[in-house]
């Protein structure tokens, strides 16, 4: 394998965007596939991809047409979606997978590299998989062709399956010594802060989104919606605990991925607004911070809660205020739960379901 890698990415979105301007940035050859087929056209037909703010440059990935397509040559696959087209990606991806090949999910959530090494073991295949706690970059896209990168993340949790260099040495050769192994994917799902921060940022602004307001981020997390983050990280902290697995706080959070001095969480949230990274609120209640982080992210950690016999009763609360105001039962839409059947699983179970996956004897 040369310095240079093929990636092939899989999503079309902010994320995907920012990634294949990343990774082109870095030397390596990057390939976008939408799974719809539309969020490519313009690339597809020879628009060049724009990122602007931490990253900018004019970039020319690739466009692939299929799952096997994207698979076809790649040394490795990163899925760069919201978690809600995980399981369809996966079931797409996974008879086109080859041993040799490493896959990053970033960010992962909801057990998903559980579900896919399930899929693939079915196959006879035993591949690298890296699972990141987080995305290593944030961004927005502003149109069909354009990226604005808002922050590069210095540190990221991640864990590799089965653990071993080979895996973390490609990781590292993709996006550099960005790297903090956790213990495991249960350390993992509990890395990712997204859905606990955005549960307080979206109760707070719902309003901004419902109208389409343009608004400041950072500027609108007032002490208020700051205390709230905290509270929910103190449940999340504590889920941790129980299960003996050490995890970044959120003060840590936004330190590494903003570049913000330690201090309260408002304080941070105004420190980045001021310097400029503290990015745009959700101009849709349709917002990932909603439809994706409540089913995959609030309610994952709502069952880590019940599996640990730690009560969440801030996340808990979240789901079903959200649930209520978008009519939708949003316990119900997490499609990798219900594929592993979390709603009977017990702590020996998903303790015993992780070994077993990454590669240890129980």
């Amino acid at each position: 394998m040369s310095d240079a890698l093929s990636v092939g990415i899989a999503g079309a979105g902010s994320i995907a965007f920012g990634y294949a301007a990343h990774l082109i940035n870095r030397g390596h050859r990057a390939v976008l596939w939408s799974p719809s087929g539309v969020r490519t056209t313009a690339l597809a037909g020879g628009a060049p991809l724009v990122a602007e703010g931490a990253l900018s440059g004019t970039f020319h990935p690739g466009v692939a047409d299929s799952a096997k397509a994207l698979c076809d040559g790649a040394d490795a696959i990163v899925l760069a979606l919201p978690m809600y087209g995980h399981k369809a990606v996966f079931d797409a991806l996974a008879p086109h997978l080859c041993p040799w090949q490493t896959v990053v999910i970033s960010s992962h959530g909801a057990f998903g590299a559980l579900y896919l090494r399930g899929l693939l073991q079915a196959r006879g295949v035993d591949l690298n998989v890296v699972a990141v706690g987080t995305t290593l970059l944030t961004g927005r896209q502003t149109d069909a062709t354009t990226v604005r990168v808002n922050t590069i993340r210095q540190r990221v949790d991640v864990c590799a399956l089965p653990p071993g260099p080979q895996p973390l040495s490609t990781f590292a050769a993709l996006f550099g010594d960005v790297a903090v192994v956790r213990d495991g994917l249960i350390a993992i799902a509990l890395s990712n802060l997204n859905a606990q921060n955005h549960l307080g940022i979206a109760l707070a602004n719902m309003t901004r989104m419902e109208h389409g307001e343009a608004w400041s981020q950072g500027a609108n997390v007032t002490p208020n919606v700051g205390r709230l983050l905290e509270a929910l990280d103190l449940e999340r902290l504590a889920i941790a605990r129980a299960f003996g697995k050490e995890v970044r706080t959120i003060f840590e959070h936004f330190h590494l991925s903003f570049h913000v001095p330690v201090a309260p969480i408002a304080e941070m949230n105004r420190q980045m607004a001021a310097q400029g990274t503290g990015g745009t609120g959700p101009a849709s209640a349709d917002s990932r911070y909603v439809t994706e982080d409540v089913p995959f992210g609030l309610v994952t950690t709502s069952h880590l809660g019940r599996i640990a016999g730690v009560p969440t009763p801030l996340h808990d609360a979240g789901i079903d205020i959200l649930s209520a105001m978008y009519g939708r039962d949003f316990r119900s839409e997490n499609d990798l739960l219900r594929a592993l059947e979390f709603d009977t699983m017990t702590r020996a179970d998903l303790e015993t379901l992780c070994a077993t996956s990454q590669g240890e004897t129980v």
